[in-house]
């Protein structure tokens, strides 16, 4: 599908002023052509065309009757270009991801020879031969596809092995693996994807698994003799290799290993200057993600992905969405789509608009193109607060701040049943409750009127929510605070504070994974967070993308506002990333 931002004065309305101005100046000229074939179609006078030959009216009329048509067919090239999005705006360009249905090894722990291994690979590249040409069809200059997409997963380090190509990781090296094969053996894929490049005349991004060899003097050499990662590869349009990226944080994939140092991958492109590189869970950590936008002011991303979602704080969606967001980039992400895994989600992320893919019922691929802008340094959005939200934000930080915390009882680990409430309390407050959510024990405050004001609380890390709901629906909303280290499926330490749905009416029903809600909340929701790395999560019913009205920092607090959300909200939050504590 092809999608654009919002039309402007320099989109297609702009784009259409101009087609119309050509089209009268057009008419003009071919109004004095068809004068001018009105003369030709007068006769010559007696003995003009003694030598036998066609007459010069004849002539005339044809070359005439040529240029008129040669006239509505430019007329008709040109409004094509301009509805299917080739005539692209100043300072855009059009991407494309991919969300790939791979085809699977049905047993991926077996040995198979590097023929067989080929083959299987070879109808994933069909598929995205298919997909490359429909992209640039719709004017698409750089496609994305998704991690694991060619292979698959679920190997063994032995089993993977044929199905891996030869990798020489120096950016210094240039090849086109299309023009020149016969410089390095068992690149077979590579070939495959540097020819669709330069066929279809686009840039391309696709994961595979690689190898490397290695000796006894590289103090990190595996103990059989090379190395094995998991790969990106980029492409030019003349179908050269310019960027290859070694993926750094592994997700339980005993197949490949970690490259000894972080890769910081970048390439240039005529439509959108630099662009970096990172794969699927490297997008949690400092290293390289994080340091890579930092570092090198990254502006634009490319971003293969095997995600498996989690609700309600890190569907693939949502947390791409968010990473956009908080450092005000561009990424193109791809996400392999295998439902019955939990694995969906792709979409082409602006600061301030997405256009994305998730469905759990469909069992095909998806490809998802859009015309965006290029995002420069200087590039500005209007999330940040204006002076009317922060005076709000700040009567009720004031508010908040004369509420002594003293009469909430201290939080207890491992506790599952609401919390005691202390004699101070007043009889009306909400009281606290514990439950899991995302496997970490978050403390809970529930939402239960139709407007209110709370607050919780959980080691150094206070949470504070403004709400208002229109019309107060039969559904459980609960606050909920966490600050500690995540342990499971990976660690790293996270400051959370999240207004989400619950799976139920009772208490216990917090935290669960939730897709369809119908209440719309106006919120502010904000937090003493203690990490600069913020993202802020905003999730409406269907699993589909609202975003803020305002967020930023005030007093030593970040916040995220919302005045009625576009449909029912699943979750709100703001999920902030200690990576010094890891």
């Amino acid at each position: 599908m092809l999608a654009r931002l919002p039309r402007g004065a320099g989109g297609l309305q702009g784009r259409g002023a101009a087609a119309r101005d050509r089209c009268r100046r057009g008419g003009r000229r071919r109004r004095a052509c068809s004068r001018r074939c009105g003369e030709w179609r007068r006769p010559l006078s007696d003995g003009a065309n003694r030598r036998g030959g066609p007459s010069r009216s004849r002539w005339g009329f044809m070359a005439c009757i040529l240029m008129e048509l040669c006239w509505k067919l430019s007329v008709c090239f040109f409004c094509y270009q301009v509805v299917s999005g080739r005539v692209k705006r100043e300072g855009h360009y059009v991407a494309a991801v991919y969300e790939h249905q791979s085809i699977l090894s049905p047993n991926p722990t077996a040995l198979v020879d590097r023929q067989s291994a080929l083959e299987l690979m070879g109808r994933n590249l069909d598929i995205y031969e298919q997909q490359a040409v429909a992209a640039v069809g719709q004017g698409a200059q750089i496609i994305v596809f998704p991690e694991d997409g060619i292979h698959g997963f679920n190997f063994t380090r032995r089993s993977i092995y044929p199905y891996l190509d030869l990798v020489l990781h120096s950016q210094s090296v240039k090849w086109n693996p299309c023009r020149e094969p016969y410089l390095f053996n068992d690149t077979e894929v590579l070939q495959r994807l540097s020819c669709m490049a330069l066929k279809n005349k686009i840039f391309l991004v696709a994961n595979l698994g690689t190898k490397q060899p290695c000796n006894h003097i590289d103090p990190h050499c595996p103990s059989d003799g090379r190395y094995q990662f998991n790969t990106n590869v980029v492409f030019n349009d003349y179908g050269t290799l310019v960027a290859t990226y070694r993926k750094h944080n592994l997700y339980f994939e005993y197949a490949f290993d970690a490259p000894p140092e972080a890769d910081y991958i970048l390439f240039d492109t005529p439509f959108a200057g630099k662009f970096g590189v990172f794969t699927c869970f490297d997008i949690l950590f400092f290293e390289p993600a994080v340091n890579l936008v930092r570092q090198y002011n990254v502006k634009q991303v490319v971003y293969p992905t095997a995600w498996m979602n989690q609700l309600p704080l890190l569907s693939a969606v949502e947390f791409q969405q968010a990473f956009a967001t908080a450092f005000n980039i561009n990424i193109l992400a791809a996400n392999i789509h295998h439902p019955t895994l939990g694995m969906t989600g792709s979409g082409i992320y602006t600061p301030v608009k997405s256009f994305i893919y998730h469905n759990m019922e469909s069992y095909s691929g998806k490809l998802i193109v859009a015309e965006i802008p290029v995002i420069t340094p200087d590039y500005k959005t209007d999330l940040e607060s204006n002076k009317i939200f922060r005076e709000n934000l700040h009567h009720s930080y004031t508010m908040f701040r004369s509420t002594s915390m003293d009469d909430q009882v201290c939080y207890k680990e491992g506790q599952e049943v609401p919390c005691r409430v202390s004699e101070k309390r007043n009889e009306e407050s909400s009281p606290l409750f514990y439950a899991e959510m995302m496997y970490d024990n978050f403390t809970f405050v529930p939402v239960q009127e139709n407007k209110g004001e709370l607050k919780v609380c959980a080691n150094t890390l206070c949470c504070y929510l403004n709400y208002q709901r229109p019309v107060l629906t039969d559904e459980l909303y609960a606050l909920g605070v966490f600050d500690g280290l995540h342990t499971v499926h990976g660690t790293y330490y996270v400051q959370a504070c999240a207004l989400v749905k619950c799976g139920g009416l009772h208490f216990s029903t917090c935290g669960q994974e939730v897709t369809n809600a119908t209440a719309l909340i106006d919120f502010q929701l904000w937090a003493n967070m203690s990490t600069p790395y913020i993202f802020p999560l905003l999730l409406t019913s269907g699993i589909t993308l609202d975003f803020a009205d305002h967020m930023g920092w005030k007093n030593d607090h970040y916040f995220i506002s919302k005045n009625r959300t576009s449909s029912g909200l699943l979750t709100a939050a703001l999920y902030g990333r200690w990576y010094e504590k890891d």
